[in-house]
């Protein structure tokens, strides 16, 4: 019978290839990702088919054991990078929570969704992508008219490896200006992550060079609203240039008032 089961399995594999490889002192090593099948063979542990799922969820949803989180130092985190191809990165850096904030305003908005796309919407990510392509939410936020160009993105970006783009647009301002925004999409329990802000800004430098990108994270809230965040890198760390919250409405249930009062946030 094979230990571990569920996300669980997810902290033993990768406690295992902490401990061997991390000494007090060290603040980043690299492995490849054929680690994981060895140890997971010395651990008994049955691997899920897409390996990537394993750091997928332990960037976003279930996190370290606590014999990695007790080695961090105040201020300081864990997190995985990728470092090229079937290669990944532990790395110490400052903690970054990008959360919503509980005291902005929510900014109502007609809501275009389709009702087929709501009940057939396969997955919390999937939906929040649709609402927010649907509905022009990137245009409303960035001001600027955009396109989807592709959604799930899988790509290459030099010395980091095989990344995936939740959505990926291309838009201009009022002079005429292009843009590339890449959109990450958090639903659920699901926390906005450095690492794949750093990916999708590292990709339009590498692929659109000279074009300014726009990297926007999109997250549900309590109550169905959606938290946009306009992010950028700066001194390598993660910021947030602008966070506003839309909560779709049928049309006859907006503000009049609401709505004139808005020009002023």
């Amino acid at each position: 019978m094979a230990k571990g089961t569920g996300q669980n399995r997810y902290q033993l594999l990768i406690e295992r290839i902490f401990l061997k490889n991390w000494r007090p002192g060290v603040v980043d090593f690299e492995f490849e990702r054929s680690e994981l099948e060895v140890v997971a063979a010395e651990l008994e542990i049955g691997l899920p088919k897409n390996l990537g799922d394993v750091m997928y969820a332990l960037r976003y949803r279930i996190g370290f054991p606590q014999s990695i989180v007790e080695t961090q130092t105040d201020g300081l985190e864990w997190v995985i990078e990728g470092a090229g191809r079937a290669r990944y990165r532990f790395r110490l850096t400052k903690i970054t929570r990008i959360l919503p904030r509980e005291d902005l305003v929510r900014i109502s908005i007609p809501d275009a969704t389709p009702e087929l796309i709501r009940a057939y919407a396969l997955d919390d990510e999937q939906a929040l992508l649709a609402i927010v392509r649907y509905n022009r939410l990137i245009d409303t936020f960035l001001g600027l008219t955009t396109y989807s160009l592709q959604n799930h993105l899988r790509t290459t970006v030099k010395g980091i490896g095989q990344i995936e783009i939740d959505e990926l647009y291309v838009g201009l301002d009022k002079r005429g200006c292009h843009y590339v925004i890449p959109v990450q999409a958090k639903g659920g329990n699901d926390q906005i992550g450095i690492v794949q802000t750093t990916q999708d800004i590292r990709f339009v430098e590498q692929k659109f060079p000279g074009i300014q990108c726009r990297a926007v994270s999109a997250q549900f809230m309590d109550g169905g609203a959606v938290a946009l965040f306009e992010l950028t890198l700066q001194d390598d760390e993660v910021r947030v240039v602008e966070e506003r919250h839309y909560k779709l409405v049928p049309a006859g249930e907006l503000d009049d008032r609401a709505i004139r009062s808005y020009r002023e946030l």
